[in-house]
């Protein structure tokens, strides 16, 4: 059993808060129907018992408030409403709930502008997030050592996770849906809720979509190799030489166009394939490091727990569909 805690904040969306409640209640009720146990315990959890939204308009009742002793898996931020200073500022109360949590070993996800209020913790300092494009700008200015992906539809890091603007955190509910249970039945949550479960948005390299909206041709060219030849082991000097450029020139021109140093790129696009590999397949530790080009088993181990959180195994473990929940 999965425990979810959904946060109630002053000043949040109501459709973000109701959404991954349905969601995750939806998915119990399909489990029900085909014989299985549900697999989500979901709870509402706030400051107080009822919390008003937008003016008065809606009041939501908690499950929970952050005094309650709660047992919780994954801690789910919700998009916020108005002014981003203001609503973090009435907010602030939970923000060492929500280290906390993750302390304790929760995963965090943050819908939209819900990354305002996770970034106030501090647990994204240092790590890559996605939030609302129209936001990009004043979220930088606010959270300067947070790296900011833009154009990014989810974004995961460390047992932290973010989406893109308004209905993209869809993308990411599914998302969550698959790791916590299977293909199978977030695609049926998807054609249950009518939402487009786009296989591209959810891939291997989902969070480096948005660091190709960028001119730099010469620099595209290189991502693709990197990209196609996952299982080589590729040198700066390669690609400098592949796309005609000095390596200076080429390590200036691809962290200006991707904001990673080229060294990064590599790391990352070969630790998202071995996540899709141990989700996907039986392949054990030493297969997927050959798959993706590693040939020293401490080397991979370090690099893929510094990117996700967790070591090779414990990923497996965790979250390979075909382990029976």
């Amino acid at each position: 059993m999965k425990h979810i805690s959904i946060l109630v904040p002053e000043s949040s969306v109501m459709q973000a808060i109701a959404d991954p409640q349905y969601l995750f209640s939806a998915v119990n009720q399909f489990r029900t129907m085909s014989g299985n146990k549900p697999l989500f315990d979901v709870k509402l959890v706030g400051l107080k018992k009822v919390i008003k939204l937008n003016d008065g308009l809606y009041s939501v009742n908690t499950s929970h408030v952050l005094e309650d002793s709660i047992k919780t898996d994954l801690v789910i931020i919700p998009a916020l409403f108005g002014d981003m200073k203001i609503a973090i500022a009435q907010n602030k109360e939970l923000l060492p709930w929500i280290s906390q949590q993750y302390k304790n070993g929760a995963e965090i996800a943050s819908l939209c502008v819900g990354a305002f209020l996770l970034a106030s913790t501090g647990l994204l300092n240092g790590k890559k997030c996605s939030t609302h494009w129209g936001f990009q700008n004043e979220f930088r200015e606010l959270f300067p050592e947070v790296e900011l992906m833009d154009g990014s539809i989810v974004t995961e890091e460390h047992r932290i996770y973010s989406s893109g603007g308004a209905n993209s955190y869809w993308n990411l509910l599914l998302h969550l849906v698959e790791k916590y249970s299977d293909r199978q039945t977030a695609i049926l949550a998807a054609k249950y809720f009518a939402i487009d479960i786009d296989r591209e948005s959810q891939s291997a390299f989902a969070m480096f979509q948005g660091q190709k909206r960028h001119t730099d041709t010469s620099i595209k060219q290189a991502q693709e190799y990197i990209e196609n030849n996952i299982q080589e082991k590729i040198t700066i000097d390669e690609l400098a030489a592949l796309v005609s450029l000095g390596r200076r020139s080429f390590e200036r021109r691809f962290k200006i166009a991707t904001n990673n140093t080229v060294l990064e790129y590599i790391s990352r696009v070969k630790i998202e394939s071995a996540k899709r590999s141990f989700e996907t397949s039986r392949k054990n530790s030493t297969e997927v490091m050959h798959e993706v080009g590693y040939t020293d088993t401490k080397a991979f181990r370090t690099v893929f727990k510094k990117i996700t959180g967790l070591t090779p195994i414990e990923y497996r473990n965790k979250y390979n569909k075909m382990i029976v929940n």
